[in-house]
């Protein structure tokens, strides 16, 4: 009986740890196969603007990091690897715009753009491994799942459809169609992709056989991406509702609805703890209670929120559509420090040790320390 639940703490160790991203690195939209934009990293009191690397077009895409290296796509049909010190490692031209983040697993660097190509590079040098065709552009980030031996990688496309890909080769391992485009990231439940789409449902399919385990009905379209806590997922819609589900019982545990406002929830969601927050286009970033679907507190900013939060040790890093770039005290809102880039940010801030990196619609990418 010792052994047991010596053996179930170990698994809820492994499980909760799995949930904040390591300090050096930000491989993934979100942070985490979970999608739960949250970091144990810390990020300094006072922080100044260390350096900057201009891309030829707007960027929408969200960076990711690894070690010393900075990767982000471009809607100038470019991505680009770049140091902290804002100096180009290398480049590689897609030939479409890049909306989507990168993801990057096991040395390569995994994408998809508006044309509906689906790459992985190497990278250390930018080289393309392979080039996979989906039928229809690509706005969110691929997540990944070992099965067995074999990495697969899933992507949604406006093509309707979930897309299985193998990591080594780009091979196709199975499509399920949905009812409508697939505009943000699947996050990964055991050994099934939960994600929405703009038929209205939150749908989890299984990796392993890509065969629909649940559809569950949402109010309208789901834009952004959910993040996955235990067996609930929480995710917003385009009517501004704000849903908990359950998705072991498959059903909807609460919502949040401002009937006066109905605007969109196009960030994703970020968790950590007991606290769920979310910006909406109604220029206020929300916090929940992640148990009651209560609003702990919201925030007021400048202009519509887009861009997705990210939580970094008790502290809410979020961009908004004036160009704003505000850090909140996670439990109780107040304002902790705010920058003015002065053009719209979309994507989601990537953070490690010390740094919040962002991209903004002026083509540029931002470092912060």
């Amino acid at each position: 009986m010792v052994l047991k639940k010596n053996f179930f703490l170990v698994i809820l160790i492994i499980l909760h740890s799995g949930y904040l991203t390591a300090q050096s690195s930000w491989s993934i939209f979100r942070g985490n196969q979970q999608l739960s934009g949250a970091t144990s990293a810390n990020i300094p009191e006072k922080l100044k603007l260390l350096s900057s690397f201009q891309t030829g077009d707007d960027i929408k895409a969200s960076p990711v990091v690894d070690g010393q290296t900075i990767f982000c796509g471009s809607t100038d049909g470019t991505m680009y690897a770049i140091g902290f010190d804002g100096k180009l490692k290398w480049k590689f031209v897609s030939g479409n715009a890049i909306e989507a983040p990168a993801l990057l697993l096991n040395g390569s660097v995994i994408f998809g753009s508006l044309d509906g190509m689906f790459f992985s590079l190497d990278a250390k040098t930018g080289k393309q491994i392979w080039k996979y065709t989906t039928d229809n552009q690509i706005m969110g980030s691929a997540n990944w799942l070992k099965v067995g031996s074999q990495y697969r990688l899933i992507v949604g496309s406006y093509d309707y459809n979930l897309h299985c890909v193998g990591f080594a080769k780009g091979d196709s391992i199975w499509r399920y169609e949905s009812d409508n485009y697939i505009n943000g990231a699947p996050a990964v439940y055991g050994k099934y992709a939960v994600f929405g789409g703009c038929d209205g449902f939150v749908h989890l399919v299984n990796i392993e056989t890509g065969k629909v385990l649940k559809k569950i009905k949402v109010e309208t379209y789901v834009a952004s991406s959910p993040v996955i806590d235990g067996k609930y997922a929480y995710v917003g819609d385009y009517e501004g509702k704000f849903f908990c589900i359950d998705l072991e019982a498959g059903k909807i545990t609460w919502i949040y609805d401002d009937q006066e406002k109905n605007l969109p929830f196009i960030a994703s969601p970020a968790l950590s703890g007991n606290l769920v927050v979310i910006g909406n286009q109604d220029k206020f970033i929300y916090c929940f209670d992640k148990s009651s679907g209560k609003v702990v507190w919201k925030v007021k900013t400048g202009n519509r929120v887009e861009s997705s939060s990210v939580i970094a040790s008790g502290k809410v890093i979020t961009g908004t559509m004036d160009g704003m770039l505000y850090i909140h005290d996670l439990k109780t809102g107040a304002e902790l420090w705010k920058y003015e880039l002065g053009s719209p940010i979309i994507g989601s801030p990537a953070v490690v040790s010390g740094k919040i990196v962002v991209g903004a619609g002026d083509g540029r990418i931002y470092i912060f320390g």
